[in-house]
């Protein structure tokens, strides 16, 4: 086997590698060297900026196999028979830290998979809480904002969190369920992961249907206490990517069973709440779970900036029969992720190989996306840049992805379509009171570490307030701990 030889970027050998160009051995460097100012400046680049949320993360390769028929719901190839395999690529993270923050901290995971399917990539792009603090996009960046490290102290602070949850009465549900066990999950392998959202199946015929994935652990769910969290911080700041990494390793294969909750369009209008609301779950006796498949991973990338910070995943990428709902998060979704990929990485992210899709016919994306930074598809000297052209390029298929949705009203900024049994509080509540006793012990301490820090007393009360309407006991389990507390 010869011997490898170190280059330039532009291929050029290296002679030496251990000693920069000089006037002299005792001068000062000379700008001519080439292999030198490449070297530095490279490096000054090697770090991207970023993801303004979800910067920590861990991936893994995978596939996907359909166990059960569900061609009456959706017309999606990948889904179109049992037995069908498609490969996959899923990135877990946590939400509110920066990329240096630890793995077992008290945050939601993401839970962001891509289906590498012959018409085109499929991105879902989850959560591993079926709901959300928030319902409506224009929220979002002040959410982040109160969650994030403060411009002055540089620390996330108590006052911000309580104070945005304080003004966001829609929050309690899912502070119901981050501040209890689920919030600190002992691995990625041992979470569950949800689509979150509403989207859109559309079969054969036509038929609209109304979906929610849920991903269930095969490894059973396991969770850590604050205190067991805090001491595997800071013993390893990485636990679940070492968790994660070794299993796949040494053979182990975490695999997750897919179920969705299907509900035909027409009832979602009558429905007794807004079922595109994402602080809101469906109650499985209303529309119980359907086995799909089964998601299994087997592969370790083999770079972690590449293949994981450099994984985009975006919310708009459908495929035929597969398409939104007005999930008023998800339509706000639909472009923010996009746009924050085209900064993050560049217009030409898609020609990753982690982001490229893979499983179509040559292997490739063929339109008329042409130049940008970082281009790398080039095609041939006949290929034209527009369309329609007379010259073979590629062309449309005339058929939508998914059903078409029907839309009225008067445009301006409008509150959520109410229905009858819309509120804030009574789903936060039902989950309180499927807990076990030991369970709302671990969940008030939780509130009540972090409200009792709260300096304001009136931003105090309107979470107490919140917790009271939720559930009795639990706002006044809430109201003593958080007393107790202040009062030490």
């Amino acid at each position: 086997m010869s011997k490898r030889v170190l280059t330039t970027e532009s291929g050029a050998p290296v002679a030496d590698n251990q000693n920069s160009a000089t006037a002299g051995a005792g001068g000062p460097l000379l700008l001519q060297d080439q292999h030198l100012l490449e070297k530095l400046a490279r490096f000054n680049r090697e770090r991207i900026p970023e993801r303004v949320v979800h910067a920590r993360g861990s991936g893994a390769y995978g596939h996907f196999e359909v166990t059960d028929d569900v061609t009456a719901y959706t017309r999606a190839d990948f889904l179109s028979e049992v037995g069908r395999r498609t490969d996959t690529f899923i990135r877990f993270s946590t939400v509110a830290d920066a990329l240096g923050g630890a793995d077992a901290v008290r945050d939601p995971r993401g839970f962001a998979l891509k289906f590498y399917t012959a018409e085109g990539n499929y991105d879902l792009v989850g959560n591993n809480t079926p709901v959300f603090f928030i319902r409506d996009p224009v929220k979002f960046p002040d959410f982040i904002h109160s969650q994030k490290r403060d411009p002055f102290t540089g620390r996330q602070e108590p006052d911000n969190v309580w104070d945005f949850w304080a003004h966001a009465p829609e929050a309690t549900h899912q502070i119901t369920w981050l501040m209890g066990d689920r919030g600190i999950p002992a691995s990625y392998r041992h979470m569950n992961g949800y689509g979150s959202h509403t989207y859109q199946w559309t079969n054969a015929e036509g038929e609209a249907f109304f979906v929610k994935y849920h991903f269930k652990t095969d490894q059973g769910v396991r969770c850590l206490t604050s205190e067991r969290a805090a001491e595997l911080a800071g013993q390893d700041p990485a636990s679940h990517q070492t968790d994660l990494l070794q299993a796949i390793e040494r053979g182990v294969k975490p695999s997750w069973t897919l179920y969705v909750q299907i509900m035909p369009a027409a009832e979602a209008a009558d429905y007794r709440f807004n079922p595109f609301d994402l602080t809101k779950v469906w109650p499985h006796a209303d529309y119980p779970l359907h086995r799909v498949g089964r998601l299994v991973l087997d592969r370790n990338p083999e770079n972690i900036f590449a293949e994981v910070e450099q994984a985009a995943f975006s919310p708009n990428n459908f495929v035929p029969g597969i398409g939104p709902s007005p999930d008023r998060m998800l339509q706000g979704r639909l472009f923010a992720y996009a746009d924050a990929h085209r900064y993050r990485l560049g217009v030409n992210h898609t020609q990753l190989p982690v982001n490229s899709p893979q499983g179509v016919p040559g292997g490739a994306a063929d339109n008329y996306g042409r130049d940008g930074l970082m281009a790398t598809r080039n095609g041939s000297r006949y290929d034209k840049n527009y369309e329609p052209n007379s010259h073979s390029g590629p062309a449309q298929t005339g058929t939508a992805l998914s059903a078409p949705l029907a839309v009225q009203g008067w445009t301006g900024t409008h509150a959520t379509l109410a229905h009858s049994k819309d509120d804030d509080f009574h789903q936060a509540g039902e989950l309180y009171r499927l807990m076990s006793q030991e369970e709302k012990q671990r969940l008030v301490a939780n509130i009540a570490g972090g409200l009792s820090q709260v300096s304001r007393d009136d931003v105090v009360e309107k979470n107490l307030a919140h917790f009271h309407a939720a559930d009795a006991d639990y706002g006044r389990r809430v109201e003593e701990a958080v007393h107790a507390l202040r009062d030490a």
